[in-house]
């Protein structure tokens, strides 16, 4: 029988003490979302609720401008991910697989765009993008979003550990590089490329900066901007506030859930090493 070692014991029971420490915060959040308000700072906390009030806080939630809202952040995001994701995608790709001048060098320029914050093309991106009329759209917070410096980098890796034998058998039978990157190259990294996507929908879905710049017209307000109008309303109210960001986060519990087992292949995958 294999011996367990004291201290391995003791460093696992407090690696799960912190992480219950991290917890906290969303495990109150959530229960006082069940809580009618008068019961939500009582003392000493009641992580399990008395008295249930769920089914009020979340329906006076789920009333008015919230669903819209919500309706808006969802397709947003998930024709953000798809976009981004094909376009890093492709990128990845070419500077992975297809040899032409200046491969390398137009690689590190793009690279080197990482080190610019975002901040500070705010301003370029604002008068441009009300030039082309796209200000105020969904379609022109899609086009912001596009494409990521670190989604091109990061799939590039992956590609990289794809032999290039593959891709040189695939053109011997005469296919392209379209044909091998959508049959041979692309399934391969299947696991990195839904990684990355719940990635890009997490950093989408959490965005509050471009929404709240390109965005006028509240009928197009994302989650984020509707989290903070709602909380100018009900402000006061913790038990409804905690209901909507329960809410809020609702999306990216189930994202992850569904996509868990390609994102521990995909860390896997990454892992594998020659």
């Amino acid at each position: 029988m294999k011996k367990i070692s004291v201290s391995k014991i003791i460093f696992t029971m407090i690696m799960a003490a912190i992480g219950l420490l991290f917890l906290l915060p969303l495990i109150w959040m959530l229960s006082t979302s069940f809580k009618p308000e008068a019961d939500v700072f009582t003392f000493p906390i009641e992580w399990i609720p008395r008295n249930w009030n769920a089914l009020e806080n979340y329906a006076e939630v789920w009333t008015g401008s919230f669903v819209k809202y919500y309706a808006n952040s969802i397709y947003v995001t998930v024709a953000t991910t798809v976009l981004n994701v094909s376009v890093c995608a492709l990128a990845a790709y070419g500077f992975s697989k297809i040899q032409f001048r200046g491969r390398d060098t137009m690689f590190l320029l793009v690279l080197a765009l990482y080190m610019v914050p975002p901040q500070a093309s705010l301003v370029p991106q604002f008068l441009l993008f009300r030039s082309l009329h796209l200000f105020d759209s969904h379609l022109g917070l899609i086009l912001l979003n596009g494409f990521s410096v670190i989604g091109a980098f990061m799939l590039r890796q992956f590609f990289m550990s794809v032999s290039n034998e593959y891709i040189e058998s695939a053109k011997i039978d005469g296919a392209g590089h379209a044909r091998s990157f959508f049959q041979i190259a692309l399934p391969l990294i299947r696991p990195a490329i839904a990684t990355y996507a719940i990635l890009r929908f997490i950093w989408t879905w959490n965005d509050y900066q471009y929404p709240l710049i390109f965005l006028k017209s509240k009928e197009l307000f994302t989650i984020q901007l509707g989290i903070r109008l709602f909380g100018d309303q009900y402000g006061d109210t913790y038990s409804l506030m905690m209901a909507g960001a329960v809410s809020a986060i609702l999306s990216l519990v189930i994202i992850f859930i569904i996509g868990q087992k390609q994102v521990i292949e995909g860390i896997a995958l990454g892992g594998v090493k020659g």
